[in-house]
């Protein structure tokens, strides 16, 4: 079975200014932490909402020039036996690289598989 995969991270930033200056920073830290060897990991800022009301709200936040990013890493994991088994080999994956970095697993969703 494969399954893709979406793990989100917090990832910390400094000195900035905005929310999108944060998140610009976050996904390039982001990539140069993963690559060259999880360069097949897509990152993406997070899709965060108000608990209270369900709106959408900025995946940065922005305080005394320090800033925390939700960023969304998705990736597609190979010959698993169940999701609980995908899930396990993406944080260790990702978490490896992504030292000090909190990381939570989003989603797990099966590919179909091809029939030939």
């Amino acid at each position: 079975m494969d399954c893709r995969v979406i793990v989100e991270a917090a990832v910390p930033v400094y000195s900035v200014e905005t929310a999108d200056e944060a998140v610009r920073i976050a996904i390039a830290k982001t990539g140069d932490m993963l690559n060259p060897d999880l360069s097949y990991v897509e990152i993406t800022s997070g899709e965060q909402s108000c608990p209270a009301c369900g709106e959408p709200i900025d995946a940065a936040f922005i305080a005394a020039d320090e800033g925390l990013v939700a960023l969304d890493l998705e990736l597609d994991v190979f010959t698993v036996t169940d999701e609980t088994h995908a899930e396990r080999i993406a944080l260790t994956e990702i978490g490896q690289r992504l030292t000090d970095i909190s990381l939570t697993v989003r989603t797990v969703t099966v590919l179909e598989e091809k029939k030939e």
